[in-house]
């Protein structure tokens, strides 16, 4: 999360400040964060005691609170699939998957845990049933796990790269090669914590794409993921100066967004090996509408 001080907050202490400006989070909490370095002003890691001034910035990392009081919440979601395993959800832009400082409430666990009596325990009790999850402003399938058998197992097939999943992504740029692979290390920008960047000491990160359709300054492509790391995609078609369209935070300032609703990316295919039955099982989902939309605009 990131807030700009107000002249309401000028001249506080760091820690007072926060708290101030976020009344979702506990001193000791705050403590923690700022012990843990992971409240930046200014790009720059304070102590509690720094005093702060107006239109400094303060960013807080997104760092799971796990003696949040998480809340069950009535919030209609769409099922794909369900068993006494699995759930496959289509998981709309603009939602939390699971609850962190900032996002305690309106999140796919929130959901999850009104509709369901059983989810695993295996990522505790912020992420239940949660084995691999999407940004908030990207749409699409994901997996949760309803108990811990499936947990394991579905978590064991992401790491062994057998559960496939795929997306489509409208890019800038016009891209001339029908396919290809990026295969660049990412790891967090060491000068916005609140984005991943390539870096040669990060983790290994391939994706590979194919052209679906060339428009005059962009292109739809689909995406698989090898590896799974925060914000692939996104970075990657970055680093290639193709950033996803509507991307806020790796399409750049000086452009003008055909979509400001965030990225226009989609996780719309996913392949994976059941936990019980051990059969194949593949899922797929249109695109969004608003996603469809854009797409008709450019074919005009």
């Amino acid at each position: 999360m990131k807030y700009i001080v107000s002249f309401k907050e000028s001249g506080e202490r760091l820690d007072k400040a926060v708290a101030l400006l976020d009344n979702n989070l506990s001193r000791s909490f705050i403590a923690k964060l700022l012990k843990d370095g992971k409240i930046l002003i200014n790009g720059q890691v304070q102590k509690a005691s720094f005093k702060v001034k107006e239109n400094d910035e303060i960013l807080i990392e997104e760092v799971e609170d796990t003696k949040a009081d998480i809340k069950e919440e009535d919030i209609p979601l769409d099922i794909i699939y369900e068993d006494d395993d699995i759930l496959i959800i289509n998981k709309p832009q603009g939602m939390v998957v699971h609850p962190a400082n900032g996002h305690y409430s309106g999140t796919l666990v929130n959901a999850l845990m009104f509709m369901e009596d059983s989810l695993s325990s295996i990522n505790g009790v912020v992420r239940p049933g949660i084995v691999h999850r999407i940004d908030k402003d990207t749409s699409g399938l994901l997996c949760v796990a309803k108990n811990d058998n499936a947990h394991h197992f579905l978590a064991d097939q992401l790491k062994d790269h057998t559960m496939s999943r795929e997306y489509i992504a409208l890019v800038r740029g016009v891209i001339n090669e029908n396919s290809g692979t990026i295969d660049m290390p990412i790891g967090r920008d060491k000068k916005d914590r609140q984005k991943m960047g390539i870096d040669k000491e990060g983790k290994p990160a391939t994706t590979h794409f194919q052209v679906l359709e060339r428009f005059a300054s962009h292109t739809l492509v689909k995406c698989q993921l090898v590896s799974g790391r925060t914000h692939q995609i996104r970075v990657h078609m970055s680093a290639i100066n193709h950033p996803v369209e509507g991307d806020p935070l790796y399409a750049g300032r000086n452009f003008d967004k055909l979509y400001k609703n965030g990225q226009l990316l989609t996780a719309y295919k996913l392949r994976l090996i059941h936990p019980s039955t051990k059969k194949e099982m593949i899922f797929e989902i249109e695109l969004p509408d608003y996603f469809k939309e854009i797409l008709n605009e450019l074919r005009k």
